[in-house]
């Protein structure tokens, strides 16, 4: 097959959560300009939209959802309403997240529970939910969660801890290898991407503590960019990756090789 034809996603679905900015839309972006309709979904239905319509100027299909994925009723709104409008998912990408900063020892449990709640709960029922509704019937799709360079390191000294999200992020990369190996045998691929420090409205306030030791621990000797994300999801998503699944792709400009 051409390689070009590996990476193309004309006819395929993709759900994006958290797509209306940051990773996700570096990720939308990425799958629809190779072919893919695009479903984005976040909480804030005005950006949302926006966003999708930024998508359509540019030639892509898409359409936003808005619903909150920390309820179950919202997941179960969402995949009625792709059933209904697309009626098929071919991708996954469970990108919406949270963060909430305070020390180990004083951390409040509403903040453990927010992390916990869309980090990882939320990220399991989606994907159960549209491998039970599509993916499990059609013998085929691929699920990419996104989970973090946090996911296997611990506390930067110069900012306020984050123990609930580490946490998380360490749960969505064993969540990953075990749906892997669960699924593959009828045909799904589970991956996930580990970013590095990536300039986010969500990282905001880590960064302007820390950005310094971030680059300092970075051998490319600068942060994550606009596109940086964009082929590793493209391989993930796309056939080009079919031999690939239970793995955590690290974009972070080496961070964690040091």
């Amino acid at each position: 097959m051409e390689l070009k034809r590996l990476f193309d996603l004309t006819g395929r679905v993709a759900i994006v959560t958290g797509g209306s900015r940051g990773l996700g839309w570096q990720i939308a972006e990425a799958l629809g300009e190779f072919g893919a309709t695009i479903v984005l979904v976040a909480r804030t239905a005005g950006a949302l939209e926006e966003s999708a319509a930024r998508l359509r100027e540019r030639g892509i299909r898409a359409r936003a959802v808005a619903v909150d994925l920390r309820d179950s009723h919202g997941v179960d709104a969402l995949v009625e309403s792709v059933r209904a409008h697309e009626g098929r998912v071919d991708i996954l990408v469970n990108n919406a997240g949270a963060t909430w900063g305070a020390p180990a020892e004083d951390y409040p449990i509403e903040g453990w529970n927010k992390v916990m709640q869309l980090n990882v709960t939320a990220v399991f029922l989606l994907t159960q939910a549209v491998a039970r509704t599509f993916m499990l019937p059609q013998r085929r799709g691929a699920i990419v969660n996104v989970a973090s360079v946090e996911g296997f390191l611990g506390h930067m000294p110069t900012r306020v801890g984050t123990v609930a999200y580490n946490a998380s992020k360490g749960a969505v990369v064993n969540l990953t290898r075990a749906l892997a190996a669960e699924w593959g045998r009828f045909g799904l691929r589970v991956n996930a991407l580990a970013p590095g420090f990536f300039p986010t409205k969500m990282t905001a306030a880590t960064l302007a503590q820390s950005s310094g030791e971030a680059l300092a621990r970075t051998p490319l000797g600068r942060l994550g960019g606009p596109d940086d994300l964009k082929g590793a999801a493209l391989l993930l998503a796309s056939d080009a990756g079919a031999h690939i699944t239970g793995q955590i792709l690290t974009v972070d400009g080496g961070a964690t090789a040091v």
